[in-house]
């Protein structure tokens, strides 16, 4: 079978379906030859509505869905009956998605939950029937509204995934073959750079039934908060983590590789550095006697963890460095 493919961006033109028109009718029966005006309203016109899906994961589907028009609404009939509504346009979508309008970039909403619902393009009123414009003077008025016309506009989704952990490091740090030690996912691996082109989630299991998702992320490069390499289509994938676990390969400068990440996610939003982190310094395999040279050890403020994914030297104790921060976060929501 092959492998799914990953969309995070769609933009799509949405328009509410049009209200119904009221309907000049009077009312006549046999022994009532004329009768007051009874005409209905109109139906209203569908809504497009965004609704959370928790069994998605990509906006692929939505990507080719480039024009999405509600119902409109029925005419009013007589005995002062109401049109039909026209039927709503249910688009599923994943959690994670943060809606926006394209052209004034006003920020719509964000679903987070299953089966949480956002109104992207109200369907229009339905017209009054002409039994509302009758007077003292005007017994038997010939008019009714017309429908309101559905909203129309341009909607971007952006999907930034939701998972406990982020992997942040350049292409080639190992990012993939750990998503796989840990989780048992089966991205995409190999030895250069950019093999991963898009987020991979997996589910890591600890003893006692502890579990954690984690999400591999494309490799950042220098100055993809300016959108160079994959850019903020990368970046913006870190903010829905709880923690960010920087990766470094033994084989780089550890320091400076490190400092350069920090450099990045700071440009783009530096209060993302205020999430918990963790440094993976990888491929320790390679280095004799899995021992890092003098002047390659690092001293910092955050947990430091020397790892083979090849090995699965580690890996436990990386496990639990991940689940101790994760549980802090917690401890800290219940206090507050």
């Amino acid at each position: 079978m092959g492998r799914v493919q990953f969309a995070d961006y769609a933009k799509i033109y949405v328009t509410g379906g049009n209200g119904g028109p009221g309907s000049v009718h009077f009312r006549r029966e046999k022994y009532v030859p004329r009768g007051g005006p009874d005409g209905g309203d109109g139906g209203d016109g569908g809504d497009v509505i965004l609704r959370g899906n928790e069994q998605l994961n990509t906006l692929l589907d939505l990507r080719y869905r480039k024009y999405v028009n509600a119902k409109d609404g029925a005419r009013g009939g007589p005995s002062k009956k109401k049109g039909k509504s026209g039927d709503d346009e249910i688009l599923e979508a994943p959690l994670g998605c943060v809606i926006y309008d394209a052209d004034t970039k006003e920020r719509l909403g964000e679903i987070t939950e299953h089966d949480q619902e956002i109104v992207v393009a109200e369907g229009g009123k339905g017209g009054l029937g002409n039994w509302h414009f009758r007077t003292s003077t005007n017994q038997t008025p010939r008019h009714a509204q017309d429908g309101k016309e559905g909203e129309e506009r341009a909607i971007e989704i952006e999907l930034k995934l939701i998972a406990d952990v982020g992997l942040v490091g350049f292409p080639n740090a190992g990012k993939s073959t750990l998503l796989s030690a840990m989780s048992g996912a089966k991205p995409k691996i190999d030895s250069y750079p950019f093999t991963t082109l898009s987020p991979n989630l997996g589910v890591v299991t600890m003893p006692d039934y502890r579990t954690f998702v984690m999400a591999d992320i494309p490799g950042i490069i220098e100055e993809a908060h300016d959108g160079r390499g994959l850019g903020i289509q990368f970046l913006r994938h870190i903010e829905r983590n709880n923690v960010l676990l920087f990766m470094v390969s033994s084989q780089q400068d550890i320091e400076y590789e490190y400092e350069a990440l920090l450099d990045e996610v700071r440009q783009y939003r530096a209060d993302l550095l205020d999430k918990p982190r963790v440094l993976a310094i990888t491929k320790m395999d390679l280095q004799e006697n899995y021992e890092l040279d003098e002047e390659k050890k690092v001293d910092l403020d955050i947990p430091v963890v020397e790892i083979s994914s090849a090995t699965n030297y580690h890996i436990d104790e990386l496990k639990e460095v991940i689940w101790e921060k994760l549980q802090d976060i917690e401890s800290t929501r219940e206090d507050v």
